[in-house]
């Protein structure tokens, strides 16, 4: 089963139900939710989502959704070593830079972005949501 790192764009796409991309972003959740993949965010995207949603509905409707997002995604933490590495990487955005060093220090396979041009130094393979669901990976 793979295991795939979501940025906050597809994050919000799903919980935001954002148009034209909300579609996929909830057939890639549908696959962890089916058990074909795992999918973790950041602590930084539980964070960033809370902070959209709050201006979009209520604090206690954006808590709720949260805690159900908890239940398909594993939150992974922000440490010292994910802050040291973004900030001394190739990366032009600190963001970016937090995502792709939280997935590789938690072991996760392929990011998952609409922003593939922000991952340009990424070591690791990065993918659209809708590449991933057509790519033949999902087993």
């Amino acid at each position: 089963m793979k295991k795939l790192l979501v940025d906050t764009n597809i994050l919000l796409d799903l919980l935001a139900r954002r148009v034209p991309h909300y579609n996929e972003a909830a057939e890639l959740f549908s696959l962890a939710d089916r058990k074909k993949v795992t999918l973790a965010v950041s602590s930084l995207s539980m964070v960033n989502a809370h902070y959209i949603l709050r201006k979009q509905k209520s604090e206690s409707e954006g808590r709720k959704i949260l805690r159900n997002l908890k239940i398909l995604v594993r939150v992974l933490p922000l440490d010292d070593r994910i802050c040291t590495l973004a900030l001394n990487s190739d990366f032009s955005d600190f963001e970016d830079a937090i995502q792709h060093h939280s997935a590789i220090e938690h072991g996760q396979e392929i990011i998952i972005t609409r922003n593939l041009s922000d991952y340009k130094a990424s070591t690791l393979p990065v993918m659209t949501a809708r590449d991933f669901i057509h790519s033949g990976l999902v087993k």
